[in-house]
């Protein structure tokens, strides 16, 4: 084993750096033998240099994250700062100074993957992200190298642990959105300000960048369509379960039927009890992947916290590190395939839709109608009445999203709709 230790220098030491430190203490004779030589944590960029900090040495400690980077003897840096900048700038210093980096910056690596992809390789170093989706769940490697001979035709999955949570208990109490959120922000799942979560947009992070492993092309974040979760009711979880489907946040990825395109979306989205995904409980995360040859494959577990967060960063902190030894790098990026990215408009899915009709003879034709005009097919249709107003559901048949917002658009326009409670996407089928 060579005797002189590899530095590790770490931006941030919140709920997830602070993990990192610690199992990088106390698991530093076993992390040595994995990697063939010694592991030294060589400093800590913080914003609050005061707080205490269990097991770091004070002298580790600093307010000036550049200088860090810049010292020139760090092997690996280790980015859990999280935001766009300073966290950009701090990465591609280090790759000028001679270090790699291990990342679990969703954010960044979805709107400037290619940037820092661009800068690692210019310098001849490692970019590693496997916290960045999943937390604790080996995703991000499985796709870029596991499943690098095969050819990926989907990836669908729960990626944030925070609306999961939310859903599941909204559809296992039947407690409405904000009852539910307010337990997840008391059992600590969602924080103060939950809009990235149920909004979407930490899932749509994510969703670039599994897309863009998964399909060899570059997805950013704007090239994603997203929903958030905010609108669904408790109305919609008894239709659910009245079709013998539940309702999850989805990040789903996928290439169009010719091959030719590539999509990315999030929204909340109906799937069948029977399905993999639907029995996901909690705040637990998980993705499943439809490939060519190897088939339907899911890969679960915990999605964020410290120390499953921090186990995913000190994986990429060792297969690095071995790299370093070898003088070699590992899996750069991948962007051959270059494949167009539809709008929504040209996703194909099916679509379960509400609406508040008058109760009156003719109304149902004319909704029928209507469907009919814009191309879009009805499998089923649920009509209950009372006292001059009447709920009608109608699920259809596969269509492209284009042609159900115009279905929409002009449902609203007759005069016996009183209005579209929900609409739905209907998934996994």
């Amino acid at each position: 084993m060579r005797t002189r230790p590899l530095k590790v220098a770490l931006l941030g030491c919140g709920v997830v750096g602070s993990e990192v430190a610690r199992i990088m203490t106390t698991h530093a004779d076993d992390l040595a033998a994995r990697i063939g030589a010694p592991v030294e944590l060589a400093g800590v960029a913080v914003r609050r240099p005061d707080k205490v900090r269990g097991g770091i040495a004070p002298e580790l400690i600093t307010t000036d994250a550049t200088a860090l980077v810049k010292r020139g003897d760090i092997d690996v840096v280790v980015e859990v700062i999280g935001g766009i900048e300073p966290a950009r700038t701090l990465i591609t210093t280090a790759f000028e100074h001679g270090a790699s980096v291990v990342s679990a910056n969703k954010a960044l690596l979805a709107q400037d993957g290619a940037g820092l992809y661009e800068a690692a390789a210019r310098h001849g170093k490692d970019l590693y992200y496997e916290a960045a989706v999943a937390g604790a769940i080996p995703l991000i490697r499985p796709l870029r190298e596991s499943l690098a001979g095969d050819k990926i035709n989907r990836v669908m999955g729960i990626v944030n642990g925070t609306t999961n949570f939310i859903l599941d208990k909204m559809d296992s109490t039947g407690a409405g959105y904000q009852e539910a959120l307010d337990e997840a922000t008391a059992l600590g799942y969602a924080e103060a300000d939950p809009t990235a979560d149920v909004e979407g947009f930490d899932a749509a992070a994510k969703a670039a960048i599994l897309a863009g492993i998964a399909f060899h092309t570059r997805v950013r974040l704007d090239d994603v369509y997203r929903e958030g979760m905010t609108e669904v009711t408790a109305a919609d979880f008894a239709s659910a379960k009245r079709m013998g489907c539940t309702i999850k946040l989805l990040a789903i990825c996928e290439r169009a039927a010719d091959g030719a395109s590539v999509t990315a979306r999030v929204h909340p989205a109906m799937i069948p009890l029977s399905h993999p995904l639907a029995s996901v409980r909690e705040a637990y995360n998980a993705v499943f992947v439809e490939a060519e040859a190897a088939g339907r494959l899911m890969f679960y577990g915990p999605g964020a916290g410290g120390a499953p967060t921090a186990s995913a960063v000190l994986g990429d902190v060792v297969a690095v590190c071995r790299n370093r030894l070898n003088e070699a790098t590992g899996p750069g990026e991948s962007a051959y395939a270059q494949l167009p990215v539809s709008s929504m408009g040209e996703v194909v899915t099916r679509y379960h839709i509400s609406l508040d009709v008058a109760d009156k003879p003719g109304v149902l034709a004319q909704v029928a109608t209507v469907f009919a005009e814009h191309g879009v097919s009805i499998d089923t249709v649920r009509q209950q009445g009372k006292d001059g107003e009447a709920s009608l559901v109608v699920v259809t048949h596969r269509a492209p999203d284009a042609a159900l917002s115009g279905t929409v658009e002009a449902l609203r326009k007759l005069d016996t709709v009183r209005g579209v409670a929900s609409i739905m996407r209907v998934e996994g089928e």
